[in-house]
């Protein structure tokens, strides 16, 4: 979906429908299997594969028109030595800016929306774009907005200055809590039903006695 959100601004404006969409994805497939051989092994079923793929990519026009607008950067790489042994950086979907100044950050999410009071951790991730960005071009990004193609929906935020200061003030206390746990190689567990999907389960303690 990334690849083919990212590869459609390729294209005239004119061009920028759910037929060049979908047409773009047994390329596209083929290329990340050929890149990945193991990916081929996870869908059972090609053709059922695509057609979600394209189900996916339907609900996008629904949401966004992309022949209204062009994306400024795609998949734009931002960083900052955030502190003396922290390299804080990321790769934005999408940044978009206007003839104005505004700014946009764009994150394609496939699956669902989340519930109804979760919405401030997933934005967290934005925010930390929106610092990353702050920090190097001195400009505030107006508008974040996460965009679920399992449900068509959208989650929106006007970030202040205060939501980015929050964001970096947690990012401190998260590397000062490694660094603390690094000096006494002490790694409390925090179980969570998340475990079930974890690679390191087979030997974290809470899992084994």
């Amino acid at each position: 979906m990334h690849t083919i959100l990212h590869d459609l601004f390729e294209s005239i404006p004119s061009d920028r429908t759910p037929k060049t969409a979908i047409d773009l994805l047994p390329s596209r497939w083929r290329t990340q299997v050929e890149a990945k051989p193991e990916l081929a092994d996870m869908v059972r079923n090609e053709k059922e594969w695509l057609d979600r793929a394209s189900s996916l990519l339907t609900t996008y026009f629904t949401l966004e028109q992309p022949a209204t607008f062009e994306a400024t950067h795609r998949e734009m790489h931002l960083e900052n030595d955030f502190e003396d042994n922290v390299y804080l950086h990321g790769y934005v979907d999408r940044l978009d800016i206007a003839a104005t100044g505004e700014v946009r950050i764009v994150d394609y999410k496939t699956g669902k929306a989340p519930r109804p009071g979760f919405e401030e951790k997933a934005l967290f991730q934005l925010r930390v774009y929106a610092l990353l960005y702050w920090k190097t071009h001195g400009v505030l990004p107006r508008l974040l907005k996460l965009i679920y193609l399992g449900d068509g929906k959208l989650v929106k935020s006007n970030p202040t200055m205060a939501d980015i200061e929050s964001a970096e003030k947690l990012l401190h206390r998260t590397a000062s809590d490694i660094f603390i746990s690094i000096d006494k190689d002490y790694w409390p567990p925090r179980p969570s039903r998340l475990c079930d999907w974890c690679f390191f389960k087979t030997i974290c303690p809470a899992h084994v006695s």
